[in-house]
């Protein structure tokens, strides 16, 4: 007899995105006068650079041609690509990662959702806490979390590391050991992130445990401060301990483009020696058929000379969008956190209010759209994010009307 997977429907309502979304659209049709500005999607606003729409009608023109036209891409990319990510991402960093164990694909999101395939369906997770929901919503369609309790919004196999401002939103260790452990810096919600001291820490603790890390780097190029390291690989060990996943997404506008890498050292091997860079390649190449050409080429051109300062001026763009939030909520009495190193500002709700509350009193009152804290995990309660990927125009305004609450 057939039956769904079980496991799906764990999963307690929709995702946090599709219901604001449909919140948003409910508001909006019952009040087709207003104009609602949205701070909540981390969606970016301005178009593609000049060097990449190059890259991409270059692109398209070969493959209109007969002695250029490409079809399938190999399993981990093209070459220049690679050599190009291997070369700029890592080696100018000072980190010994090599092309081929560089795997492109079509956006971190995918990659985030797809790494807990390789590993052993028992394997026990950590997430920081508030978390990026796709970490756990992945475990969850693989078995991997357990029950859900809806009074304390937790999964009962799920290692839930608490960041908070009473640890400066940079996680303690667990009691218990997990398996795997999620890490986003510079971190979406919370826009805060980790010194290289406190992740060498983590490198320290993953190797001595035999624990993986995965690494979400999708925020680096937002960084600002010295000691805020790029890559994990900055770290001594995490060769052996630690997976990290890219984006072009948000440092390059590719949201709708769709281009991502992940890396995965071939030095990283479970506790019976397997190497996970193998199993990683089995996966990519039996379930995913390559990047197309022409996004591969748009993300070549990023690492050009012109790319380069067309991204440090779109990154300039949404950065001085994050300072203008974060001054405005201060000016207006709000305890803010975050807007430095990441274009994620995280605010403490006003009087206790619930994170929802917060929600429905921005989109009615001010007309402005952002994320509960709640739907990032039960720590996030009692926070709500702002992302600063809006144009100049629209998040002036919408501190304008913050402030007039």
């Amino acid at each position: 007899m057939l039956k769904a997977n079980q496991n799906y429907l764990k999963l307690p309502g929709s995702y946090l995105f599709s219901t604001i979304a449909k919140k948003v659209a409910s508001y909006k049709e019952a009040n087709p006068d207003r104009t609602v500005i949205s701070l909540g999607i981390g969606d970016v606003t301005q178009p593609l650079s000049p060097a990449i729409i190059k890259s991409l009608h270059d692109a398209v023109d070969e493959m209109g041609a007969k002695e250029t036209f490409k079809g399938y891409a190999p399993d981990l990319g093209y070459d220049f690509l690679r050599k190009a990510i291997a070369e700029n991402d890592y080696k100018k960093r000072g980190c010994d990662i090599a092309e081929d164990e560089i795997f492109v694909s079509d956006g971190a999101k995918s990659d985030s959702g797809n790494i807990q395939e390789i590993f052993d369906e028992n394997c026990k997770i950590a997430v920081c806490d508030p978390v990026y929901p796709v970490y756990v919503d992945s475990n969850v369609m693989a078995g991997r979390t357990g029950t859900y309790d809806a009074d304390s919004e937790r999964w009962s196999d799920v290692i839930y590391m608490p960041c908070t401002a009473e640890n400066n939103f940079v996680p303690d260790f667990p009691e218990k050991t997990p398996d795997i452990i999620y890490i986003c810096s510079p971190n979406n919600p919370t826009g805060t992130a980790m010194s290289k001291a406190d992740l060498q820490k983590w490198v320290d603790y993953a190797r001595e445990h035999g624990s993986v890390i995965i690494y979400d780097a999708a925020y680096e190029a937002y960084i600002s401060e010295d000691d805020v390291p790029h890559s994990i690989y900055e770290c001594s060990g995490a060769r052996t301990c630690a997976i990290e996943i890219h984006s072009f997404s948000k440092n390059a506008g590719f949201t709708g483009t769709r281009l991502g890498y992940t890396v995965v050292p071939k030095d990283l091997k479970d506790a019976e020696g397997t190497a996970l860079h193998g199993l990683w390649a089995r996966r990519h190449g039996t379930k995913f058929n390559g990047a197309p050409y022409i996004q591969q080429k748009a993300g070549a051109a990023v690492y050009t000379p012109e790319g380069q300062a067309e991204i440090k001026a779109l990154v300039s763009y949404y950065m001085e969008n994050a300072k203008t939030i974060k001054d405005g909520l201060k000016d207006a009495g709000y305890t803010v956190y975050g807007g430095v190193n990441a274009p994620y500002i995280w605010l403490a709700t006003p009087d206790n209010m619930k994170s929802w509350d917060f929600f429905d009193r921005l989109l009615q009152d001010a007309n402005v759209v952002g994320t509960p804290g709640s739907g990032f995990g039960p720590s996030g309660e009692g926070y709500f994010r702002l992302t600063a990927f809006g144009t100049h125009e629209n998040t002036i305004e919408a501190m304008r009307r913050i402030k007039e609450l």
